[in-house]
């Protein structure tokens, strides 16, 4: 899967665009640049996916219409591709350069050698994106297949039917679905691909400030990936991603307004289309920049019209043209324009500041930030370092300016001048949230400016600074980005395989309600309509008893009745934690998960009270409860839980550096910690640890190695994740415990997250599973004193 999903899913996906990007070039009259035509191929198929999808019987043909617009755009352009495939010192770096940004943007997921994808839980939005794309290549924009009482309608519902931009997700459905790979494991390639086809105008950019071969290479890259970008593209902000290929497409368009703008009026249609592409996109809001690059053709068509290069007729024609493309190709936007509008506002006057913590600061836009996350700021020698990247940027980019006046640039001095205004713009009106990917789609535009301060040393008496200036430029990208490849936390791939064997166990016999934190079970459960109580839209029938985003779910403290329509319930295995009601057995096992299924026609319980497990049951409350039974003809049933074996971390001997947090013990560094435990009697036992691990630990007990776990997180760190369990023989008595962190190395995630939370054992085998004790109503002394997980009154 780790071969298909990043290296031949993005190849088919080239190939997809290539042939897409010809037949638009082909169409207007062949004047596209061989490395635009990535960009525009994509934003060709976004817009036919979105038209595809418009009409929901068609919807499932997205995936064949796309692959037939590349056929036909490789059969027309056959001859271009040979010439193209000719050997050429020339062409070596530039056609190089798409595959160098790939790899970069992947890196956590290449070095990792597994599906997977960055930066796991640091924004869940990827985790609708991944069930928007799935539900819209299926289904269309038709909502009615929807079950709005739980979360996977809800989420459906809330997004994509209120006219939220859904542009890159058909864009990825579609391409995902024609190769039939998961989405969740082509979402991070996807994404990867997208910033690669940046690269393309950015080198054309770079040429057109100056720059030529290596120069042109090492400026086109650095702004491919500033730090800020490069951190968008981890956490999968899939919808700026895909806007910023057409973003600077459109300047690129700008840039050869010579070609098109006084040609006949087909040459409109790749501006169009890429436009029509960003708003479907990101929606309305990508007006500005579309704006930005008409402002400046006005002007320019404003100059040819004074200067007799174009004729009064033809201009119109010319423009009308590109209106009705444009309209055509963003139709779904255009019908519903009153919500595009209504969501755009509601995202930029939102108070709600995301995964931000604080607001970005605008030196960001710069290309550089030597830290673990552009969401915080970096400290000691890291930050005085950072800043003095910066003040060189700036000056950079001030002498990039004066470069290009000079030159007599004076179409690419507008466009840089209309995106500063946009980028001005933009700021002055939104929030944190739209100011913090604002910074993000204006950064490439100011590390190119910055490039073109390079340039301007070359062709000056400073010309030995040239050198040192692009170190500084590349270099600070560069480290910025090993930075946060290094602390990029991947999600389990493990884990999300056994959830999908769990999907295709269980599909159609849901609704099923899912107890682990962990939103992108949407998709990997999408044939069970999963609810989830601490999902951002919880199901309606648990929705007064929902503990909050993200806290975790205790079933004891929910309603019986409530359970009722839900034929299944999902949960994580973990001996430590309550089993669900008697009504429930388990069907089903696997390492991480564990299916319990309601036996049929069985009543919800008349009571259910949830007790410690952990201190023994008082005989005042089981009192009550045989009371309620004894009135109803009822029994009672108790859960027992397994015995545990806990070893308490607060008397543990590990390094200083090790310290406690607001959840469990924060690893610092490398080291060992060593506890002791004891064990009631011989047998087979099982180590569970709880927490956040990235890099991996290895325990041992009495010197013999258990084995590692590694890349086992949940994403939040306030609700740790429970690890697959080791496995270890023990004879009754006391033992020793072992856990080792190593020191650094350049793995992906190494970096990452390092909370401990909790350690103990539990019996393997049956022995881990909780008992049931049904006993009478007149017999319930039986239960006083006992440790149980909860007491209920069933109906016999």
């Amino acid at each position: 899967m780790f071969v298909v999903t990043a290296l031949v899913y993005p190849g088919v996906l080239a190939v997809l665009c290539i042939g897409a990007g010809l037949l638009v070039d082909r169409v207007s009259g062949g004047f596209l640049p061989a490395l635009l035509l990535p960009a525009v191929g994509a934003a060709t198929l976004i817009v036919v996916s979105q038209l595809t999808t418009y009409v929901s019987s068609a919807a499932p043909t997205t995936p064949y219409v796309m692959a037939a617009i590349a056929v036909t755009g490789l059969a027309l352009g056959h001859g271009r591709i040979r010439a193209l495939a000719r050997p050429s010192p020339a062409r070596l770096w530039p056609l190089a350069l798409p595959v160098l940004a790939y790899v970069l943007a992947l890196a956590p997921v290449l070095f990792a050698g597994r599906p997977t994808f960055s930066s796991y839980m640091s924004l869940t939005d990827s985790a609708v994106h991944m069930i928007g794309a799935d539900y819209l290549i299926r289904h269309g924009q038709d909502y009615s297949h929807l079950d709005p009482r739980n979360s996977f309608g809800q989420f459906i519902n809330a997004y994509y039917n209120t006219s939220y931009p859904s542009g890159a997700d058909t864009l990825l459905g579609g391409s995902a679905f024609l190769l039939r790979v998961p989405l969740i494991w082509a979402f991070q390639p996807f994404n990867a691909f997208l910033l690669a086809t940046t690269a393309g105008p950015a080198w054309l950019i770079a040429r057109r400030m100056g720059l030529d071969g290596g120069w042109a290479v090492l400026a086109a890259l650095s702004a491919t990936v500033p730090a800020l970008v490069y951190g968008y593209e981890l956490v999968g902000s899939i919808k700026e991603i895909a806007a910023l290929p057409m973003i600077l497409t459109l300047g690129v368009l700008v840039l050869l307004y010579a070609r098109w703008l006084r040609g006949g009026p087909a040459g409109a249609i790749p501006f169009a289309v890429v436009a029509a592409a960003g708003v479907s996109v990101v929606g309305v809001g990508f007006g500005a920049w579309v704006l930005a690059a008409a402002a400046v053709l006005a002007v320019l068509l404003a100059g040819d019209l004074r200067a007799g290069r174009q004729t009064a007729p033809r201009s119109l024609l010319l423009i009308g043209t590109g209106v009705v493309v444009a309209l055509v190709c963003a139709w779904p936007t255009w019908t519903d324009l009153s919500g595009s509008l209504k969501v755009s506002q509601n995202i930029a006057s939102t108070s709600n500041p995301g995964n931000l913590r604080a607001p970005l600061r605008t030196v960001q836009v710069f290309g550089t930030w030597l830290w673990s996350s552009y969401k915080l700021l970096p400290a000691g020698r890291d930050r005085e370092i950072t800043y003095a990247l910066i003040a060189v940027t700036i000056f950079a980019c001030l002498a990039g300016v004066v470069h290009i006046v000079r030159g007599r640039q004076y179409p690419l001095v507008g466009w840089l001048a209309m995106m500063f205004a946009a980028w001005l713009g933009l700021t002055a009106y939104g929030t944190t949230w739209v100011d913090a990917k604002t910074l993000m789609l204006t950064s490439p535009v100011v590390v190119l400016l910055a490039w073109a301060g390079v340039a301007a040393l070359r062709s000056s008496p400073l010309r030995p600074a040239a050198p040192l200036l692009a170190l500084a430029l590349a270099g600070g990208v560069l480290a910025s980005d090993a930075m946060q490849y290094h602390s990029s936390a991947l999600a389990p791939t493990a884990r999300y395989e056994e959830m999908a064997s769990l999907n295709s166990r269980f599909a159609g016999r849901g609704p099923a309600l899912f107890t682990d934190f962990d939103e992108y079970a949407m998709y990997q459960l999408r044939d069970l309509d999963v609810g989830g109580a601490d999902f951002i839209f919880t199901p309606v029938a648990l929705a007064s008893a929902a503990p909050g985003h993200g806290a975790t779910v205790f079933i004891d403290r929910l309603a019986p009745a409530d359970l009722r329509s839900y034929p299944l319930i999902v949960t994580r295995r973990d001996p430590a934690a309550s089993r669900p009601p008697a009504a429930y057995s388990l069907v089903w096992q696997g390492t991480y998960y564990q299916v319990w299924a309601r036996r049929r026609d069985a009543p919800p319980a008349i009571v259910h009270m949830g007790l410690s497990g952990a201190s023994p049951a008082q005989c005042s409350r089981v009192r009550r409860l045989a009371q309620i039974a004894g009135a109803h003809g009822a029994q009672l049933v108790a859960a027992s839980p397994p015995v545990i074996v806990s070893i308490p971390l607060v008397h543990a001997h590990y390094p200083a550096a090790w310290t406690r947090g607001r959840v469990g013990l924060v690893m610092k560094g490398p080291g060992r910690l060593r506890a002791g435990f004891e064990v009631p009697h011989a047998g087979r036992w099982e180590l569970w640890l709880k927490g956040e691990i990235m890099r991996p630990l290895h325990a041992s007990v009495d010197g013999r190695p258990l084995g590692s776990v590694g890349s086992e997180v949940g994403g939040n760190s306030l609700n740790p994740d429970i690890m697959a369990p080791l496995g270890v023989s023990l004879s009754a008595g006391r033992h020793a415990l072992s856990i080792t962190r190593g020191g650094f190395s350049l793995a992906p995630g190494d970096g990452g997250w390092a909370i401990l939370d909790a350690v103990f054992l539990a019996p393997a085998g049956a022995g881990a599973q909780p008992t049931l004790l049904k006993v009478l109503a007149a017999d319930w002394r039986s239960l006083c004193g006992r440790r149980l997980d909860w007491i209920e009154v069933d109906r016999a």
